[in-house]
């Protein structure tokens, strides 16, 4: 396995003070390609965001390696995201570029010229006037590659980018994916479905708000895996008390 870059301690996290990631430890090595899979409320999404630093962790601690939060492209779910705000799909491109010019600086004319290669490499040459408004679900997630690319992150972070999108757009989009990984950039992405993690993510993350299996994603999807998966889910107690850091003791007994 790649060096480890981002490294995962006793991690929980925490939604009014109940657990949605509950003491999870591990590593995502640098230059990895790694699908996050499990059940629905399972953590996943919020993994990605305290992993970005936009959560804070109850216990433990994520060391994300040399890296600050501008060297992280972030893609959220596309339910997320106001698409009913003004704003065109070549600003929207430009916002890639805000590492280089600051919130509030002048893009140059390569910045331009790299937001419209862009766009032209996710299919959408001649879109920069649109409404990001007027664009299918397809379209607008295709907007939203080009600006990762154009921000040309070192580790990325994808959380269900093939959701709600016909085949031919997942196809495209799972080629730059897998292009960025062939650039050595790590890649984490929040995945449904399996027939995606197995052929093309090398490793996988399988979580069930608690850590069920991490490594190479053959081991990791195995039928006892998901069933595991599946039982913790459905056992999930939604009223259950706040979660509290283990002690040393219990440490050892629930290493399993």
């Amino acid at each position: 396995m790649n060096a480890p870059l981002i490294k995962l301690d006793n991690v929980t996290i925490t939604y009014e003070r109940h657990p949605a990631v509950h003491h999870l430890s591990g590593v995502f090595g640098a230059g990895s390609l790694t699908a996050v899979a499990g059940p629905n409320g399972a953590g996943k999404s919020t993994l990605l965001k305290a992993i970005i630093g936009e959560l804070k962790t109850a216990t433990g601690s994520i060391d994300r390696g040399p890296y600050q939060r501008a060297d992280f492209g972030y893609l959220p779910q596309s339910a997320e995201i106001n698409r009913r705000f003004p704003i065109s799909v070549a600003d929207t491109v430009m916002m890639g570029a805000w590492k280089k010019s600051g919130a509030f600086g002048a893009f140059s004319s390569d910045d331009i010229r790299q937001a419209r290669q862009a766009l032209a490499a996710v299919g959408l040459a001649g879109f920069e006037r649109r409404h990001i408004g007027s664009l299918s679900a397809g379209q607008f997630q295709r907007v939203l590659f080009a600006r990762l690319l154009l921000q040309d992150a070192r580790v990325i972070l994808l959380d269900e980018p093939f959701t709600a999108i016909d085949q031919r757009t997942t196809r495209d989009l799972l080629d730059i994916v897998l292009g960025w990984h062939r650039d050595g950039r790590t890649v984490i992405a929040v995945l449904h479905d399996f027939e995606q993690v197995r052929s093309h993510f090398p490793q996988t993350l399988l979580i069930a708000r608690e850590l069920i299996a991490w490594g190479p994603t053959e081991d990791v999807m195995s039928g006892q895996n998901l069933v595991r998966a599946r039982a913790m889910a459905e056992s999930w107690d939604e009223e259950a008390n706040a979660c509290v850091p283990h002690t040393h003791q219990d440490k050892s007994e629930a290493a399993e």
